[in-house]
């Protein structure tokens, strides 16, 4: 239940808090569409949902640390503005990030390492590719 919970903590802090303030609404539903089949598995309590909830939350992490190491001033990663809401967003989406994560690495499943290995490739790839997607001039300016 926490890996669900936990993407959709990001899910909901990108779409609706992000989104709204910045306009980008549709660039965020395309960001955050990896997270979507992990949370309905999560909340089926498939075993499944962790191999494919770990790499979104990953990158979250890694983005929203990037964001911090910018906003801190000690990195250029990131760059641009943010206001208190979005900076508020990225410490409820790194929370959330690193809860599901080490909820995901204490869960124990009976998943066979081939399947394993092949979900956290295809999420993996999918995350990537879907924030690419979201960089698009018709996504990214909604």
């Amino acid at each position: 239940m926490t890996l669900a919970l936990s993407g959709l903590a990001i899910v909901l802090a990108l779409v609706l808090g992000v989104g709204i303030v910045s306009h980008g609404i549709l660039r965020h539903i395309v960001q955050t569409a990896p997270l979507w089949p992990a949370i309905v598995l999560g909340f089926r309590r498939s075993e499944l949902a962790k191999w494919c909830v770990l790499p979104p939350l990953i990158f979250w992490l890694a983005i929203m640390t990037c964001i911090w190491l910018f906003l801190l001033g000690w990195a250029r990663i990131v760059t641009g503005t943010f206001t208190p809401i979005e900076t508020a967003m990225t410490v409820v989406c790194g929370v959330a990030s690193v809860a599901g994560i080490v909820s995901g690495l204490r869960q124990r499943t009976a998943t066979r390492a081939a399947t394993a290995v092949a979900l956290l490739a295809l999420f993996s790839a999918l995350q990537l590719i879907a924030f690419r997607i979201s960089l698009l001039p018709g996504i990214s300016h909604d």
